[in-house]
């Protein structure tokens, strides 16, 4: 989830809206629990899980980073950022170290998520070429 926008109530209290992708919503064992709308998930669709989080004025942390920290330290948030060690981050470093994405050279936001899409998709034969059951 990624923090989508910061606002402050009428009373002076931090509200923090968060953002979840749809497409990491779709494979979650709890969507039924946590979605109002599951089904949304499954489909092109709609959005993400969206949550919020108000942080009482008097109990306002002096950054936001600690109190991230405070919340990634936690046993759930080291369960979820192990999860996330172990999916998402591997094929990051791949592109960015073995095939050298390290900025885009293209601009826009279209030539961009083509240029993204090129480098998944080859990320994508490659692990079917090494692991995967592709007949030679």
């Amino acid at each position: 989830m990624w923090l989508k926008s910061h606002r402050q109530d009428s009373y002076g209290n931090d509200k923090l809206f968060f953002e979840g992708r749809l497409t990491d919503c779709r494979q979650c064992a709890i969507k039924q629990l946590c979605m109002k709308n599951p089904a949304a998930a499954d489909s092109r669709k709609g959005h993400g899980r969206q949550v919020s989080f108000i942080i009482k004025k008097h109990k306002r942390p002096k950054r936001y980073t600690d109190w991230m920290k405070a919340r990634i330290d936690s046993d759930k948030g080291k369960q979820i950022d192990s999860h996330r060690m172990s999916v998402v981050e591997p094929v990051f470093a791949n592109i960015a170290s073995n095939k050298g994405l390290n900025r885009f050279s293209l601009r826009g936001k279209a030539k961009v998520q083509g240029q993204w899409q090129l480098y998944c998709l080859v990320h994508n034969i490659e692990k079917l070429k090494n692991d995967g059951n592709m007949v030679h």
